[in-house]
Parts: structure tokens; sequence; C-alpha cells
């Protein structure tokens, strides 16, 4: 096992570099530069003025000098300076911001875990009954609701016509005069409803791959036999079904922890949350192409372990799976 994940690490290298090509290169395509944001506003910025601030970000020089100067600071994990007014370094700004957006997909994570799993199958055991049908509804719901209308809906509800839950930020203005148990009680109120919008369409998504494989599972000829040995139908299920069954759901537990950075964009957006979503759309808007490709090298990186904690896990599901 140990020789199999040093092998996958090594492999995980080409990748990164092959990813950091294609983002680097898309990203200094795309119309306009950092330069536009501060010269444009401004009538009275001469052409030799915009040229020095181009050699001053490093524009100046072709694209592959670009690149190899920003991976070259890259190996000494330096991801160099943001373009943006501040100037602070971008390392300083991911941090600053990568906590809560952890916390946040963290929970989005195991929340679909503990509602999905059970949803899958307990379906999949009762094929055709009324939760079967009910569930399915809700898959189908999931499926179509787009993240965004479903944020705003639950604003609305939540926030506006309740007042139940706060629709912004992570913390109240009066934060710093509470108590301990009020701070933390005051940051849950603010995580309710993005943890929630995040987990919805996982937890449609993960609920009805659980379902079909367990549907696929139970048909199997060992089901049957543990079933004529007379073993309970807790024990055929749980013990013998569902670690077959979970193979497939492994696999895409892998690939939705990037899906889940990825969808911060949208909910940070949305509930003005300062995390590292947030920080990629502003960065986008403003070309700051340091922090971008920062957050992009983190997001792959994220990328290419989740499919080696996939596989790694197999063996953890199913004994029978050796990597050698």
């Amino acid at each position: 096992m140990l020789n199999y994940i040093l092998r996958r690490l090594l492999t995980v290298i080409p990748l990164l570099i092959g990813i950091t090509i294609i983002s680097f290169t898309v990203i200094h395509l795309a119309p306009g530069e950092p330069t536009d944001m501060i010269t444009d506003l401004n009538p009275e910025v001469s052409a030799e003025s915009r040229q020095r601030i181009r050699e001053l970000y490093g524009l100046d020089k072709p694209l592959p000098v670009q690149y190899w100067n920003w991976f070259s600071r890259l190996l000494k994990l330096d991801f160099g300076f943001s373009f943006s007014p501040d100037g602070r370094p971008v390392l300083t700004k991911i941090t600053e911001r990568l906590p809560i957006t952890i916390l946040i997909n963290a929970l989005s994570l195991l929340l679909i875990l503990t509602v999905a799993l059970p949803i899958g199958v307990a379906s999949a055991a009762r094929q055709y009954s009324l939760f079967d049908k009910v569930t399915t509804v809700f898959v189908f719901i999931g499926f179509a609701t787009p993240t965004f209308w479903l944020a705003l809906l639950l604003m609305i509800l939540f926030g506006v016509q309740l007042n139940w839950l706060p629709i912004s930020g992570v913390q109240s203005l009066d934060f710093a005069r509470l108590s301990f148990g009020g701070q933390l009680w005051d940051q849950t109120r603010h995580l309710i409803l993005p943890v929630l919008v995040s987990a919805f369409g996982g937890l449609a998504g993960l609920s009805r791959y659980t379902r079909a494989n367990m549907l696929e599972v139970i048909r199997q000829d060992y089901i049957t036999t543990a079933r004529a040995k007379g073993l309970s139908e807790r024990v055929v299920i749980y013990k013998h079904a569902l670690r077959n069954a979970l193979l497939p759901v492994i696999t895409i537990l892998g690939l939705s922890i990037p899906a889940l950075i990825g969808g911060s964009v949208i909910f940070e957006s949305i509930f003005a949350i300062p995390g590292m979503g947030q920080l990629f759309y502003q960065s986008v808007m403003s070309r700051d192409y340091p922090v971008i490709m920062g957050i992009l090298v983190i997001g792959a990186v994220l990328t290419l372990l989740g499919n080696l904690i996939a596989d790694v896990s197999y063996s953890l599901a199913d004994p029978r799976i050796r990597h050698n």
C-alpha cells in the first residue's frame, strides 16, 4: 500500500505541471489585463505609464517566460504578490480565507454522508415503497434546482420573512461582545444556510448513486445465499451488501471534494462569506493573475488528492482489493 501511494504521488507532479500550464495560458488569453483596471479609469495615464505598469507586473515578457518566472517561484512555495492595490502576498490572502471555506465544505460533506447514504440504502431496501417514491421526487428536485436560486429563496424565507437566520457574513456586528457560547451559536446560525445550499445538490446525487448501487448488489447470488442461511435483513443489507455498494460511491466522494470548492464561488458570493470562492471571483473580475493561479493550484492539488484518497479507500471498503 505504501509503495502504491508513493507511486501515485509521483504521478501527481507531471499532472500538476500540465494543469498549471493550461490554466496559466487560458487566463492570459482572456481579454483584458490587470493594467486596464488601473489605466482605463484614468484618462490622464500616458502610454509610457501604461507600459511601465506592464513592466512592473512582468506582463511585457513572452508568455512562456512569464510562466517560468511564476513556476520557479512556486517551487519555493512563493505564490508572488497580488496585483490588487494592497499588493499583499498571495499566500497570505489565501490562508486568511481558506479556513472558513474548508469549514463550510467539511460540514457540507459530513451532512451529505450522514444523510445521503442512509436515504440511498433505505430506498434500495424498500424499492417502490412510499419512502422510495418521496426520495425520488426529492432527488429530481435536487438535480433541477439551481444553487443560486435556492440560496435566494432560503434567504428570503428564513432571513427576511421569518427573520430566523442571518443572510450574510459569518459573524454579527456585536460578535466581540458575546460570550463564548453566544459566539459559537452566532457563527452556527450564519453557517446554516451556506452549508445547506452547498450540500443540497450533493445530497440528491449521492443518495441516487447509493440506491442504484445497492439495487445492483442485493440482486447478486451471494445476497440470496446470505438470506437463505437465515441471516437477518439488517445483517444482509448493512454487512454484506453495503460494503460492496460503497465502491462506486467512494469514487463520487473523491470527485466531490474539488466540486465543493468550486461551488464555493457561488454561495460565498451570494452570502458575502469572506472565503476562497469570493476571493477567486473578485480576482477574476480584477484580472489578478497571481491570486487566480494560487487558488487554481490549490484546487488542482485537492482534486488529485481526492482521487488518491478514493483509490486508497477502496481497499478499506473491500478487503479483496489490494494495491501492490
